[in-house]
């Protein structure tokens, strides 16, 4: 449910407020009906009535009580902006597919501040980061649907998983306890919204049912998203806890060299080895066809795999320099940046023909020998020449 907040006048049963201002409102909202008093009208439509208005910057909304005799007769609303004078009937431009859709509801009041708590980009910016992880509808477990919202020790934690990859991030927040599980679907539309907002409110409100509803408030519009039952996974306990090796490097660089490999796979679910040895960060397709190297500040030594897609879509969430850690190829793989966390779960790593393992043994213990030979080499005392030296003939 959104509640547009407009600042403005009230006049009798009406309100006058800038045009402009309830228009810009009206177009960050979402729900397809807009609620003013018992009138109902397309928010669309209305929105384009008040942009196609001309004349003045003020527009006065009062009910039908003195339109012409016809038209007060129908329940609706009078506008009137400058020299131009409109009659708009209960459900004007709501259209079947809208009828059983969300309302806005516009309220004016002289005063529209919001006392903030969050900033608006960084909530928005959050909210990208773990929406596209959320179980699709086709899953079984609803709370896997879900957003998880939830405050303690002065923080904000939002995460969702799709039971493959789990999304966790972390923000600056007021004292208190309380959680919240609201559908990723209802929040998509809302971080554009948020990216236009100045001030920004959250609150946890109880509904009576052992679950918290979730409100976020903006200088221009009030949402309120109804709380889910359930219990959300205890995903702590998957994410590991010590790890053998671990790498900083920039997002865009292996992107770029995960989509390289990607190209040459011929099978569009392929899988992509990550190799920390060395001081190296490898990718390589698992099916041998190609490998690269990237930038990166490396320790210890550790490989696993995993899908190119969810490589692809993780580097997207992190964005610039973040970092990764790996363990063992049965356990997740951790990246992270500023207080965002993604777990991928590994995939089985191929395992490679006994043909494969002795040819790579005979290289290694080739390239060794090589080795020790050059350096044998470069250690052994050179022997001065005796041979005179010619001279140079003038």
């Amino acid at each position: 449910m959104e509640q547009l907040n407009i600042e403005g006048k009230r006049s009798g049963e009406g309100f006058i407020c800038h045009r402009e201002r309830l228009a810009s409102t009206l177009s960050r909202a979402q729900a397809p009906k807009a609620r003013i008093g018992d009138i109902e009208l397309g928010r669309k439509g209305f929105l384009n009535y008040l942009k196609a208005l001309g004349g003045s910057n003020v527009v006065k909304v009062t009910p039908n009580g003195s339109a012409s005799e016809a038209q007060a007769a129908e329940k609706g609303l009078r506008v009137v902006c400058g020299r131009n004078t409109g009659y708009l009937p209960d459900r004007a431009w709501v259209s079947d597919k809208d009828g059983f859709g969300e309302t806005c509801e516009i309220r004016v009041s002289p005063n529209g501040s919001v006392v903030p708590n969050l900033g608006a980009i960084e909530l928005a910016e959050a909210l990208s980061r773990v929406i596209p992880f959320a179980a699709n509808k086709t899953e079984q477990r609803p709370v896997l649907n879900c957003v998880r919202f939830a405050k303690g020790n002065g923080k904000l934690t939002l995460t969702t998983s799709d039971a493959y990859r789990l999304a966790e991030i972390t923000l600056d927040f007021e004292d208190g306890e309380a959680e919240a599980l609201i559908p990723a679907e209802e929040l998509k539309g809302l971080v554009s919204a948020l990216k236009k907002a100045h001030r920004v409110r959250l609150a946890f409100e109880p509904n009576g049912n052992d679950h918290n509803n979730l409100i976020i408030e903006t200088e221009a519009i009030r949402y309120k998203f109804a709380g889910e039952s359930g219990t959300f996974p205890n995903y702590q306990q998957v994410i590991p806890a010590e790890f053998k090796a671990a790498a900083r490097f920039d997002t865009r660089e292996m992107m770029k060299a995960g989509a390289s490999l990607s190209a040459l796979s011929l099978d569009k679910a392929s899988a992509i080895t990550l190799s920390l040895k060395k001081g190296k960060l490898m990718l390589s397709a698992t099916d041998d066809r190609g490998s690269a190297q990237v930038e990166a500040e490396v320790e210890g030594e550790a490989e696993t795999a995993l899908s190119g897609a969810y490589l692809t879509q993780a580097l997207k969430a992190l964005g610039g320099m973040a970092e990764v850690k790996l363990s063992n190829p049965k356990v997740p793989i951790l990246f992270a940046v500023d207080g965002y966390r993604l777990a991928v779960m590994p995939v089985v790593m191929p395992s490679k023909p006994k043909v494969h393992i002795e040819a790579e043994a005979i290289a290694r213990k080739a390239e060794a020998q090589a080795e020790s030979e050059a350096q044998a080499h470069a250690d052994k005392p050179k022997k001065k020449s005796r041979k005179a030296k010619e001279p140079v003939a003038a």
